[in-house]
């Protein structure tokens, strides 16, 4: 069974920085996507960045592009997200999430096995 736990979440002041990891067990081989997701209190869950395990680019949504990073470890089978200059509209539980080789879209009908999350809270 895939298992996806999430790690690094904590409290900062705006303009710190954070680095969130995920590590994954229990998957067959092959390409994954994989995806970082957040939902703030009262707001719907948005995707923030993905990745293919089998290379490529990484895709970040338009209110992260230039602060957050997606990387990955395929050898740790971990996932990470460094997230520099932080916001409070930032604050939210932050979700790793798997997909399927195909790696285009942040529709969440599109990855099947999700994490617990991790909380992050900015403050100003």
């Amino acid at each position: 069974q895939v298992q996806l736990v999430e790690s690094g979440g904590g409290s900062v002041q705006a303009g710190g920085s954070l680095r969130l990891s995920c590590a994954a067990s229990g998957y067959t081989s092959g390409n994954k996507c994989m995806a970082w997701f957040r939902q703030a209190p009262g707001k719907e869950r948005e995707g923030v960045a993905r990745i293919s395990t089998g290379g490529g680019g990484a895709y970040y949504a338009d209110s992260v592009k230039g602060r957050f990073t997606i990387s990955q470890d395929n050898a740790k089978d971990a996932v990470y997200l460094q997230m520099s200059s932080l916001k409070p509209e930032d604050t939210a539980m932050y979700y790793c999430a798997m997909g399927g080789g195909v790696c285009y879209t942040f529709g969440e009908w599109a990855y099947k096995t999700w994490g617990q999350g991790t909380q992050v809270t900015v403050s100003s």
